[in-house]
């Protein structure tokens, strides 16, 4: 077997590794160093490209656009009746009672909707059974049904009368006389509240954490004191909104109670406008004061969902839409 060359020098060459850098006859370059923070922080942040969304949302403001043109050149409206109208005295009388009745129905439903929700909780089985009858019956039965037969109770119940068994009867009341169109709307529209909000506060009340009860019976505190110091209070948070929901659908709802011929807003708009003969404008101004009412409720709502939000997160509460717009023009002005 031949033996490699040896050179002239008498000394072999040194083996090539594969690290080694090419004979080039340039020394070897030091890898580079990474970027420092002070450098990272300097380079420019160049916003993501979202040509969709701005092409999306031109075409959403003119569509908007156009819509307000169509209802502000639309001669049908008649914009001078409608502001003739918007502050008349029969239709302030008619909103001013559809306030009222929404409040009363609201508070009224609540109270009995609390009772029945605490009911279905109880470990009282026939309690259980009424407010899960009482539920089911009213939420399945359409409003309208249910205020016409309060309105016709006088053909079930002609009389209402309490007698003792040996002593004679005491009164006797018609049903005819006892119940009016306001006191029925308010009746129907209670009850059928009160089914609603029963689920609404059990729901709230469900969303507590058991470990809240078990601490509360550990301090030996009675069953109604933890209801109303510690479950509840919890509980608002997941009952406002749907509370709040229930508050704008029995204002809108109350139009129901025009069958009865109770001098609510839009009772009070339909007898303008079956004189005059005027319906869209008329329309018009009862739609006008929905929203402006609808608006104010949720403005209420938001601030208060915001009040028993507080301690829920640990990044404290979110700005409010005032408090992000000044912002938004502190930026704008470099203050």
């Amino acid at each position: 077997m031949a033996s490699p060359a040896v050179p002239s020098s008498g000394v072999l060459p040194a083996p090539k590794t594969a690290d080694a850098p090419p004979a080039t006859g340039a020394p070897p370059t030091a890898p580079a160093a990474p970027p420092t923070a002070r450098a990272l922080a300097a380079l420019p942040i160049v916003p993501r490209r979202r040509p969709g969304r701005y092409v999306s949302g031109g075409l959403a403001l003119l569509a908007a656009v156009l819509l307000l043109r169509a209802l502000a050149g639309n001669p049908a409206f008649e914009w001078t009746v409608v502001g003739q109208y918007l502050t008349s005295a029969s239709i302030l009388r008619g909103l001013l009672l559809t306030l009222w009745m929404t409040g009363a129905v609201t508070a009224l439903g609540f109270l009995l909707g609390t009772a029945l929700a605490v009911a279905r909780l109880s470990g009282n089985p026939v309690l259980q059974s009424l407010s899960w009858g009482f539920v089911w019956i009213f939420r399945a039965t359409p409003l309208l049904v249910q205020l016409l037969f309060w309105f016709n109770i006088g053909a079930l119940w002609p009389t209402l009368s309490l007698s003792l068994p040996f002593g004679g009867e005491l009164f006797e009341l018609k049903t005819v006389n006892l119940l009016g169109p306001a006191l029925t709307a308010v009746i129907g529209l209670t009850l059928h509240e009160a089914a609603f909000a029963a689920e609404v506060v059990r729901s709230g009340v469900l969303s507590v954490d058991q470990g809240q009860l078990e601490a509360a019976a550990s301090l030996g505190l009675g069953r109604g004191r933890v209801l109303r110091r510690i479950v509840l209070p919890q509980a608002m948070r997941t009952i406002l909104p749907p509370a709040g929901n229930m508050l704008i659908g029995t204002l809108k709802g109350t139009s129901v109670i025009s069958v009865l011929a109770v001098h609510d807003l839009l009772f009070s708009a339909q007898l303008i406008y079956n004189q005059t003969y005027q319906v869209i404008p008329l329309l018009t101004v009862a739609t006008l004061w929905y929203v402006a009412v609808t608006s104010l409720l949720s403005v209420g709502q938001y601030y208060l969902e915001r009040r028993f939000a507080r301690g829920a997160g640990r990044d404290g509460l979110p700005p409010t839409p005032w408090q992000r717009a000044r912002a938004a023009v502190r930026t704008a002005t470099g203050r």
